[in-house]
């Protein structure tokens, strides 16, 4: 029999039942629109990492102060107290290839501009920290290497923090702000970076020279992190190992001991934020995954009853010259379109749904081909596999005892 007419046949049997197909094509709908949706939201996640990552800046290494242990108590990352003034000035003058160094210190405190407060993160950085993280400046100018050295007063403001001190559209560059009743002049309103890794509003922020925060504000001698950036991505490497055996020799850390302090480069650190996403990416698509076996089991349910239900029916055309293959692909064609059709319906309810849970939740969505082609095969995967038992049981029916089926 043509394979044509062997379509036509099976097209005919999905319609006479037509809530059965539906019903049936359910499970398949559902589970290609949560593997397009899940992937989609994990992809957009991942992207966001990526991107919040990449706005650290080009080729950039973090120093960052801690991971040591003393008397049974660990410190974390960015524990202050193991870097020190004198690192800054050997990091800078000792390691070859770096471009420009900034450390930082954190301040915490109220921010009043008028009758208007807020409470920002209070950064305290050197003059290179905006090259380094690539941020421009909507208007004003950076604070100087003359401004770092003479500890002043001055500040560059975030979009955030701007906002809600001054309003919006107001351009705050020349006002006074005082932090702990010490007034800072403003010099610069910083772009617009967004959010960061962390979840946290990058433009919430108040950038001090880093003498002045330490002098002023904190009275700290050491500093939580030092960003570094090297002239190329090719030695940065090379720029680490020298990083690591500069400061294990200035703070006489002998063979064997723990660092008190840990280098990252930017890859590393792009791999680490990464990492739990793609996990959880993977785990939400296996869940959803599961919702296709689901829809498979039923395929195959419906067309084993539907085998039962038409035994007569085989019989006849066997009768009449049918062949066991003829049956054997009516009962496969009738899975397979049942499953590529629900398929279909799957990926636009995929694509729909993760556009709405995009604009419900503001969760960055990214849906790509490869996601798409994904859940397409495995649909049709599914309806192969899941439909081939039913319609070789249909194939190898005697033609006599189906003819005298009731």
């Amino acid at each position: 029999m043509r394979i044509w007419a062997i379509i036509k046949i099976a097209a005919r049997a999905l319609r006479r039942n037509k809530l059965r197909t539906v019903l049936t094509m359910l499970g398949i709908i559902i589970g290609v629109a949560a593997v397009i949706a899940t992937v989609s939201i994990g992809n957009g996640a991942k992207a966001m990492i990526e991107a919040q990552i990449a706005s650290l800046g080009q080729n950039v290494l973090l120093i960052l102060s801690g991971n040591t242990g003393r008397g049974g108590f660990r410190f974390g990352f960015g524990s202050p107290g193991s870097l020190k003034m004198d690192d800054l000035d050997a990091i800078t003058r000792e390691v070859d290839g770096i471009v420009a160094v900034s450390p930082e210190v954190r301040a915490s405190g109220q921010v009043a501009a008028g009758n208007q407060n807020a409470v920002p993160s209070i950064r305290g950085v050197g003059n290179d920290f905006l090259a380094i993280r690539s941020w421009d400046l909507v208007s004003g100018q950076n604070f100087t290497e003359l401004d770092v050295r003479a500890a002043n007063k001055v500040a560059l403001i975030g979009r955030t923090t701007a906002e809600t001190l001054f309003g919006a559209n107001t351009d705050p560059v020349g006002n006074i702000i005082r932090i702990r009743n010490v007034p800072f002049r403003i010099v610069g309103y910083l772009k617009p970076k967004g959010m960061n890794v962390g979840g946290n509003d990058e433009d919430d922020v108040i950038l001090l020279p880093y003498t002045s925060a330490m002098r002023r504000l904190t009275g700290d001698t050491s500093f939580r992190s030092i960003t570094a950036q090297a002239a190329s991505a090719g030695i940065i490497p090379d720029i680490q190992n020298q990083i690591a055996e500069l400061l294990r020799q200035r703070h006489r850390i002998a063979p064997g001991r723990e660092d008190d302090f840990i280098v990252r480069s930017q890859q590393e650190i792009t791999e680490t934020a990464t990492s739990a996403s793609n996990t959880m990416r993977l785990l939400l698509a296996a869940v959803a995954g599961v919702s296709l076996v689901v829809g498979g089991i039923g395929i195959m349910n419906i067309m084993l009853v539907s085998v039962t239900e038409r035994t007569r029916e085989i019989g006849i055309r066997m009768a009449v010259g049918a062949k066991g293959k003829d049956i054997l692909w009516q009962f496969l064609i009738e899975a397979v379109t049942l499953s590529v059709l629900g398929g279909s319906l799957g990926i636009t309810a995929g694509i729909l749904g993760s556009n709405l849970i995009s604009g419900k939740f503001g969760w960055p969505v990214l849906t790509s081909l490869d996601s798409v082609m994904y859940a397409f095969g495995s649909s049709a995967v599914v309806g192969v596999v899941f439909g081939l038992y039913p319609a070789y049981k249909a194939s190898k029916l005697d033609p006599i005892d189906a003819l005298r089926y009731e």
